[in-house]
């Protein structure tokens, strides 16, 4: 498995409108994850550890993240972590998006 970034420079739009600078000093900066579970199929040779084809049961269970939701301790975590540690979120920058926010905007409600 491989994961590919980007990182670029934001400094004028994501930094609290361009307040906060980016200190360049700190590079190279990294990600890391920690406790990361995935559900994935072993390829090996040609072969699959999940077969040559998925039933709908097995589709459908695969798919149930989408339609779950935090609980209320879970939310009040969230916005924990929100209040603490994120400095900007684009999905509520008019000045970047005065014509509208980006589609993916719509599914964030509370933030």
């Amino acid at each position: 498995m491989k994961v590919y970034s980007t990182i670029w420079c934001g400094e004028e739009w994501a930094t609290q409108g361009g307040r906060v600078k980016t200190n360049w000093t700190l590079a190279p900066f990294t990600a890391a994850y920690r406790n990361y579970k995935v559900n994935a199929c072993v390829a090996s040779f040609g072969s699959s550890s999940c077969g040559s084809s998925m039933s709908t049961d097995s589709i459908a269970s695969t798919e149930a993240w989408q339609t779950q939701e935090l609980g209320p301790e879970g939310l009040k975590k969230l916005r924990w972590v929100q209040k603490n540690y994120m400095g900007y979120y684009y999905c509520t920058d008019k000045k970047r998006f005065p014509k509208g926010y980006p589609l993916e905007c719509t599914h964030s409600t509370n933030m």
